[in-house]
């Protein structure tokens, strides 16, 4: 009798465990998705004022309702404290490292591993080069199926100026290669290779 009720308990406690870790990484999942959209809006918004890529309505930009939606709140009152300074916008810059911040503060939590709160700054500026370089792959990947499809568009002209900056050095130093432009192959895997070294460098950092 004692073996059943120390085996139900066992249930009961592994049943727990397995829906609480459930919860969390729904909650994950949730914050990341919503971090992502965020964070990436006020970089996409950083990356066109950057290039002087208009985001105006007047310009027939696609995106920048969707941009200005999610990042307004939080750039427009920081832009009060933060001017651009050049063609650097520093509030969005500034909105972005917010939310990777916030992100991680509510993982923190959560979890209650209050000991970890003195890495947060450098995890969110870890997170934002990750963001980054998340957004680079898949505008790339975009170009990419756009280009093979050979279909234009407003959005299709606003992607390939998106991409123009980021592919431009790669194709000064490599050429056509039978009619194929391979720039966009080449930097998703310095992409990739940056990944790597980046992953290292805050294991390095962090411990």
């Amino acid at each position: 009798m004692l073996i059943l009720s120390y085996s139900g308990s066992m249930v009961i406690i592994s049943g727990i465990v397995i829906y609480k870790t459930m919860i969390y990484q729904i909650f994950s999942l949730v914050l990341e998705v919503a971090t992502g959209f965020l964070s990436g809006a006020c970089l996409l918004r950083f990356y066109m004022q950057f290039h002087y890529i208009s985001m105006s309505s007047r310009s027939g930009n696609p995106l920048s309702q969707f941009i200005f939606t999610l990042s307004d709140w939080i750039v427009l009152p920081l832009r009060r404290f933060l001017p651009s300074i050049g063609r650097i916008d520093t509030s969005s810059l500034v909105g972005a490292y917010f939310f990777e911040i916030a992100q991680y503060l509510l993982h923190i939590t959560v979890l209650g591993t209050y000991g970890q709160l003195q890495s947060v700054p450098i995890l969110g500026l870890f997170g934002i080069f990750r963001l980054s370089l998340s957004c680079i792959t898949g505008l790339l990947i975009i170009y990419a199926v756009i280009s093979w499809m050979g279909s234009r568009s407003i959005m299709s002209d606003l992607v390939d100026r998106l991409c123009l900056p980021i592919l431009t050095p790669v194709r000064r130093v490599l050429p056509l290669m039978g009619g194929l432009d391979l720039s966009p192959l080449v930097v998703l895997l310095l992409v990739q290779i940056v990944v790597i070294i980046l992953n290292n460098l805050q294991l390095m950092v962090l411990g």
